[in-house]
């Protein structure tokens, strides 16, 4: 896939503030509306753009709490891992779930409103879940969101 400067800059721009209008990044870029309109629709066509989402402000939400589990099954065989993933996917809570290969077999990403919610859904929810066996909890303390290397 070729992207030059212009495409690069888009990407960026649209990663910052995805409802710009193809106007305004045309002005910021030095281009027209259409001929960044098109260079949009190109980017769309090749796959560099996933789905639209909002990004939501958890913490305004009532959220106040993100955490990552490392989770290692028990014993792979007694479970499926698609039960695991179906279980899992039906927790509210958990926002992410990634099927990884070191020390766990997944990664969630959790939110609760405080500790106390955390642990209640540590406990009720997540420990409960068919193969779960090895835990580990690590707290957001801040993060820092970063475009990547375009």
């Amino acid at each position: 896939m070729e992207l030059d400067d212009i495409d690069r800059g888009l990407i960026r721009a649209l990663c910052e503030d995805a409802t710009q209008s193809a106007g305004a990044l045309g002005r910021e870029m030095g281009l027209s509306q259409p001929a960044t309109w098109r260079r949009i629709k190109r980017l769309k066509e090749l796959g560099v753009f996933g789905p639209r989402r909002v990004d939501l402000d958890l913490e305004g939400l009532g959220f106040g709490v993100t955490v990552f589990l490392g989770i290692k099954l028990a014993t792979k065989g007694r479970v499926s891992l698609e039960d695991f993933e179906r279980a899992v996917r039906a927790i509210p809570e958990v926002q992410t779930v990634q099927h990884v290969l070191g020390l766990f077999d997944y990664r969630l990403r959790v939110v609760a409103q405080d500790l106390p919610d955390f642990e209640r859904v540590l406990r009720r929810r997540i420990m409960t879940l068919p193969g779960v066996g090895n835990v580990e909890a690590n707290v957001l303390l801040s993060e820092e969101r970063r475009p990547g290397p375009i």
